[in-house]
């Protein structure tokens, strides 16, 4: 545990290191997934490739506070902007192309408009992988994007609560994924902006709007998930990492990359887990959180505090004990946290006690409320935005979403996603 209520930790308590991740989709000026290679070159340390050839990933440095590492998000995302917009393509045809500001894709044609990425030399291991994934999943999942959210605690805090060795720093980080495992649906409830999609996602021959009954469709049951409901063991870190193994073993997955878990454990530099194992656990991510429209398709810096703020508050509480079973249940919470309505999706815990997801999520966000108490105020008006979300429907990212784009989700994300460039290259 690691509590920064005690006095000698409170000076402290909001040092932190947080890195971004965000994925985006190319678009044509049609509105369609751009097929043309990846515009920047392959030394690009901050703006890649994911699955398919058009989705561009950003990858920010480790920044000391969120709104330093959002600033930086916003500073790429214009970059990549202004290259799409002036038509800046050394690889392409020089015609404008547009990021797609949303978590579900734009109208699809079929599997075979979902390009997997191409990788060359050294690095065509990464396309024969994404061939696996397409054939395993579908290409279709692979065209859902959104924003990994990479936190660790800052050295001054980590020395002030005498967590100076790697065997403390793991047990520290293990406690936090469990309790993240166990109430990190949260982070989904409040954060989802994805109500509408493409008929097409659905069905290829078809186009058109429709709604799923989800908040987020990527977080919930149509979302990209694994074939099998992991459980993995928090005790240790080997016993965190043989976990993982075994499902490569077992071959349920091919590489540890492929678990698609809403919260993941990761050593510096290389993402091994020998190097998890060796130089132990460096930061938690977590991957759930939805592009959001509102916020240009980017995320809003308050939901990035409020995360931080959510890693305090698991550290700070007792350990999370739960069964196998309940861990199965923890997975089902966060797809029920998806849905779109908060009063008939339900939550379950370890405990036996089963609630909506809105009033679990209230009751949660008042047992933050009084963890921050004696914080200054600043800390209560985070938790006040993400409360007022369930406090008041119409608040939320998801129905403001809905609201904006229903009936002609393509064109009008479409003309969404061109003013966002222009505003870009004013």
């Amino acid at each position: 545990m690691l509590d920064v209520r005690l006095p000698e930790l409170r000076p402290f308590a909001f040092d932190g290191n947080f890195g971004l991740e965000r994925e985006a989709l190319r678009v044509t000026p049609q509105g369609r997934m751009a097929h043309t290679p990846h515009p920047f070159p392959a030394d690009h340390s901050r703006i890649v490739r994911d699955f398919c050839e058009n989705q561009t990933e950003i990858n920010t440095r480790v920044w000391p506070t969120a709104e330093e590492a959002v600033a930086e998000l916003k500073a790429l995302n214009v970059e990549i902007l202004r290259v799409l917009g002036n038509g800046e393509r050394g690889m392409g045809n020089g015609e404008q192309e547009y990021l797609w500001p949303f978590s579900n894709p734009p109208p699809l044609r079929g599997e075979d408009d979902a390009v997997p990425a191409k990788f060359v030399g050294a690095q065509s291991g990464k396309s024969s992988y994404r061939e696996y994934l397409a054939t395993k999943y579908g290409r279709y999942l692979m065209t859902y994007c959104g924003i990994h959210v990479n936190f660790s605690f800052g050295d001054r805090l980590l020395e002030a609560g005498n967590i100076t060795f790697p065997c403390d720093r793991n047990s520290l980080y293990l406690h936090v994924a469990a309790g993240s495992v166990l109430w990190g649906w949260i982070v989904v409830a409040l954060t989802a902006a994805s109500p509408i999609a493409d008929t097409s996602l659905l069905h290829a021959s078809e186009e058109g709007d429709f709604f799923s009954g989800f908040a987020s469709i990527r977080c919930g049951d149509l979302g990209y998930w694994n074939h099998f409901t992991p459980v993995n063991d928090f005790s240790s870190v080997e016993a965190y990492a043989n976990t993982i193994r075994g499902y490569v073993k077992r071959g349920l997955i091919v590489a540890p990359s492929e678990l698609y878990y809403p919260v993941r454990l990761k050593p510096r530099g290389a993402n091994r887990l020998e190097s998890l194992v060796a130089g132990g656990i460096d930061r938690i991510e977590l991957r759930c959180v939805d592009l959001n429209p509102l916020a240009g398709g980017l995320v809003d810096v308050r939901d990035i505090k409020f995360i931080q703020l959510f890693f305090l508050w698991c550290a700070g509480r007792p350990p999370a004990r739960f069964t196998e079973r309940d861990q199965a249940q923890a997975a089902r919470n966060f797809k029920n946290a998806a849905r779109y309505d908060l009063d008939l999706a339900r939550i379950s815990l370890p405990d036996g006690t089963s609630a909506s997801v809105r009033e679990t999520g209230l009751r949660l966000l008042a047992s933050m409320s009084r963890f921050f108490a004696e914080f200054p105020h600043e800390v209560e008006d985070v938790i006040a935005y993400e409360r007022e979300k369930l406090e008041h429907p119409e608040r939320r990212y998801a129905e403001q979403v809905r609201n904006r784009f229903c009936d002609t989700f393509a064109e009008k994300g479409l003309a969404f996603a061109k003013k966002l460039t222009e505003d870009a290259n004013v």
